[in-house]
């Protein structure tokens, strides 16, 4: 059972907003902005509401406001302030934080007003690129940093996972396959973070392309039953865990030999794993991708 985790150190702070412990340390003594409190054992800890204050003040710093001028406002002030300044401009940086409180607080409610009022403004698309790409870049370092828990990072990984797959939906009812080439996107074995895969497939099918979508933990030999159906295959793999930068070049030796040797088929690559591991010299049929966009403009 995961512990639901509402007391933050001051580092879980740092990495939470991305303010230096020095600096929350001096807002703290200085101006007194925060109110850590202290468990039995006398340690020092901050609460959910002391880190949505700083998620609050750091916004208005970040939009012109001194500390100093902050520290005079009425504390109940600060949101409605906040409010106020997104709704004129940068309102990409107060989502992404109403998001980050929303999985604090496990609050699904927050979560859906923050997406509805990012739909006045900007389509699904743009919403994925903008926001929640940044926001799941953080919580990945965010979990591996342990200052959330697992169980944060699949609530607010299921809630994102499904507005692709309602988008996704409202795309199947008016599909035009536009070429002869087949999209086949699947996760390695023992590879479950499927986001950034499910968010290709919806572009390839908004694009009018013909998707095989796979999933989670698909097994290379299983892949070649797919090529007795299709002549023109490009297989789309996101490794955000597996395989490992020690284990990729022998995947992708593996995969070749199985399915790319004797086929017309080739293998994009797209996610985290790539980014510590030698891409050169790989098979012509095997292309790495640096990003989405970048992935999704070749198509173009």
């Amino acid at each position: 059972m995961n512990n639901i985790k509402n007391q933050f150190s001051i580092k879980d702070l740092e990495n939470l907003t991305g303010i230096k412990a020095h600096t929350i340390r001096i807002w703290e003594k200085r101006y007194n902005l925060l109110q850590p409190k202290r468990t039995d054992t006398n340690i020092r800890y901050y609460d959910l509401a002391n880190f949505q204050k700083l998620l609050n003040v750091s916004y208005l710093n970040n939009n012109g406001y001194k500390i100093s001028k902050i520290a005079t406002i009425q504390e109940e002030e600060i949101p409605n302030l906040v409010k106020e300044i997104a709704n004129e401009n940068n309102l990409d940086s107060h989502a992404i934080n109403a998001f980050k409180l929303s999985m604090l607080n496990f609050d699904q409610s927050l979560f859906y007003k923050t997406y509805e009022s990012l739909l006045k403004d900007k389509d699904f698309e743009s919403i994925f690129y903008t926001i929640f790409i940044p926001l799941l870049t953080e919580i990945g370092l965010l979990w591996q940093t342990d200052t959330i828990t697992p169980a944060h990072e699949h609530f607010i990984s299921g809630l994102v996972r499904q507005k692709i797959l309602i988008n996704t939906e409202l795309l199947q009812a008016k599909l035009q396959n536009k070429s002869t080439t087949t999209f086949v996107l699947y996760l390695p074995e023992n590879e479950i973070h499927e986001l950034g895969l499910m968010f290709v497939n919806y572009l390839l099918l908004k694009k009018g392309y013909h998707c095989i979508y796979l999933g989670q933990s698909v097994p290379i030999l299983s892949l070649k039953d797919i090529q007795s159906y299709y002549d023109d295959i490009v297989f789309i793999s996101y490794l955000t865990v597996k395989p490992s930068s020690e284990d990729l070049r022998k995947y992708l030796e593996e995969f070749e030999i199985t399915l790319l040797k004797n086929h017309n088929s080739k293998l994009w690559l797209l996610g985290k794993v790539l980014q510590s591991s030698n891409m050169e010299n790989l098979p012509k049929q095997i292309i790495p991708y640096k990003s989405i966009k970048s992935l999704i403009s070749t198509i173009d």
